[in-house]
């Protein structure tokens, strides 16, 4: 939740709300209106909430005196505005739900785009992005039927702004529409608007369109135009040039800690991903911070409101005992009361509690967004390459080229039938009972067929063995489909930190389990490191193959055996992870 960013587009829309969109009234040039705009103006801009409110409050008395209702909802609009620029986010909804109950009680339907609009930025403001993005659409709606069509370019921004980094060619599209209705209506926005496309092109990695749309930028530049987007294109475009640090520069410069975000866009593309990991992590940060102040804001409006419920509470029961005609019907009202007062506190506990498991839910679904599109784009990119190039009746190739590329296309298809396995696997594991246990399975042969499986993928570097120390007729009941799995993901892990040396299958068996034992003379894993590595989504090597599912999905499947999966902390000179399985 981009929460700077926001604060900083709602500012944007003030000049919409006070020029309004319709013409100019007569009383425009009037020095009392001029005087009492530019001190509400001034007030807003210095953040004074005292001198704001008292300007903007005498403001709207003269405007409702010249009985103009537009110009007098619009500053209505801006002190939910002001609020929202001032991280109480508790207030400014209250507004914009009294705001909007207002205009529906004296039906201005041609004016009610303005609560929609107001409830749609503070929607995005707290991250419920879908909910800004319905009530923006409304406004739109609203406005077209109104004929405000000259003022809904700065509407589907506001949705641009949200879809960019989510769906860039659905973005592009309502920013297209956006540019005819300008084109046609307000030509002086045209140019703002030309300039966003180019960062959507940058975003999508279409670097002939970005240039192009950048010589535009520059030729407008000469002609006296600008544009608020203008800072961040010329970040954009000295990166694409190559110049990378002299990008990061420009950006911390003109955009301060707000920066960190394009900087680590920046990196990223360049695939810088150490560098792009550290900016975003930072950016995380600063978010967070932002985050708490808005939270703390927040939950001291709902301190109030209890407050001023509290007081309303003790007034109610002071008027009612002196009416109090017996004993019982007062103590039924104080029981009612009190019921009262729980319930809500008990409600806004869960409400704390809701909206902290959704921000925690939120960010899951971020890392697994961006780590499945990374690992799954990868291989698709190879296979759709090396499928190019084998469909060309054109190419010489002699047989050896053509199996290296049909094995690279095999190696890759099952790269992702193995990532999308996992996702699945784990999945319903966490919503399955223990599993049957019931498949008599010879262990040497079932693992000598796996450890088979992994020599010929392993490199000429690493051997891969089994080293079994029970009898070839040994065998034990388990789910064998399971087990598979189990091991898949453990031989997987082990091969794909180890470049050269070797990986060991070994066994034992006693009274009561089974166990075994994957042996690599790999990177090895830190003691300290040994849980957080069975957490989803962790890679200690971030530019390695994967999305952090194998370790996790072993010890769920372990667990439905009734067994554990584990780090063999002594081992020394790579990694040992140790399976363990009941033997009844």
């Amino acid at each position: 939740m981009k929460i700077r960013g926001t604060a900083i587009l709602i500012t944007l829309i003030l000049s919409m709300f006070v020029i309004g969109v319709k013409a100019a009234p007569e009383y425009a040039n009037d020095p009392e209106f001029i005087a009492l705009r530019d001190s509400m103006r001034h007030s807003f801009n210095d953040g004074d909430s005292t001198r704001f409110f008292r300007h903007v409050k005498v403001f709207q008395d003269y405007l409702l005196a010249k009985d103009d209702l537009h110009a007098y909802y619009t500053q209505r609009c801006n002190e939910i505005v002001f609020l929202m620029n001032r991280m109480k986010i508790v207030e400014a909804y209250k507004l914009a739900q009294q705001l909007s109950r207002e205009l529906r009680e004296k039906k201005l339907e041609s004016e009610m785009y303005m609560a929609y609009n107001m409830l749609g930025h503070i929607y995005r403001y707290c991250g419920n992005e879908d909910a800004a993005i319905e009530n923006w659409n409304e406004v739109l709606r609203r406005m077209q039927r109104a004929g405000y069509r000259e003022s809904m370019p700065p509407i589907y921004m506001n949705i641009v702004n949200v879809l960019t980094s989510k769906d860039p060619d659905e973005a592009l599209r309502l920013l297209n529409e956006a540019l005819n209705i300008a084109r046609e209506t307000s030509p002086e926005r045209v140019f703002d608007i030309e300039t966003r496309r180019a960062l959507i092109y940058y975003s999508m990695g279409d670097t002939a369109h970005f240039k192009e749309a950048y010589d535009n930028y520059e030729e407008g530049l000469a002609l006296g135009q600008n544009s608020v987007h203008g800072r961040e294109l010329e970040i954009y475009h000295t990166a694409m040039l190559g110049n990378i640090e002299e990008a990061v520069n420009m950006a911390h410069e003109s955009l301060g800690n707000d920066g960190y975000g394009t900087v680590a866009d920046i990196y990223q593309k360049a695939g810088m991903w150490q560098e792009a990991y550290l900016a975003l992590q930072r950016a995380n940060e600063l978010n967070d911070s932002t985050n708490a102040i808005i939270l703390s804001n927040s939950m001291e409006g709902v301190r109030s409101e209890l407050r001023i419920y509290d007081a309303e509470r003790r007034a109610t029961r002071t008027r009612n005992i002196m009416f109090t005609i017996t004993i019982g019907l007062l103590g039924m009202l104080v029981v009612t009361l009190s019921y009262i007062m729980w319930s809500r506190r008990r409600h806004m506990r869960q409400l704390q509690n809701a909206y902290r498991h959704a921000l925690e839910s939120d960010n899951m679904k971020t890392a697994f967004i961006q780590n499945v599109s990374h690992e799954v784009r990868t291989p698709l990119n190879i296979i759709s390459g090396f499928a190019q190039v084998l469909s060309n009746p054109d190419l010489e190739t002699n047989q050896q080229q053509r199996h290296d590329m049909a094995k690279m296309i095999t190696q890759n298809t099952k790269l992702i039938t193995s990532l999308i396995d996992e996702m699945l696997e784990l999945s319903m594991s966490e919503n399955t009972k223990e599993a049957v246990r019931e498949e008599k399975v010879n262990l040497n042969n079932f693992l000598t067929q796996i450890v088979d499986e992994y020599r010929n993928d392993a490199p000429s570097d690493v051997k891969v063995s089994l080293k079994s120390s029970q009898e070839n007729s040994f065998t034990f009941n388990t789910n064998k489909h399971i087990l598979t799995s189990i091991m898949n993901s453990l031989l997987s892990n082990a091969l794909k930190y180890t470049e050269k040396g070797s990986i060991t299958v070994l066994t034992s068996v006693d009274d009561e389990n089974v166990t075994i034992a994957i042996e690599d003379t790999g990177i090895g894993i830190p003691a300290d490191k040994a849980e957080l590595i069975f957490e989803r989504f962790v890679k200690l090597d971030t530019f390695k193959q994967g999305i952090g599912l194998g370790l996790p999905l072993s010890r769920v499947l372990a667990g439905r055996l009734g067994g554990t999966v584990n780090l063999d902390t002594s081992y020394k000179g790579g990694s040992r992870f140790v399976i363990t399985l009941p033997l009844a």
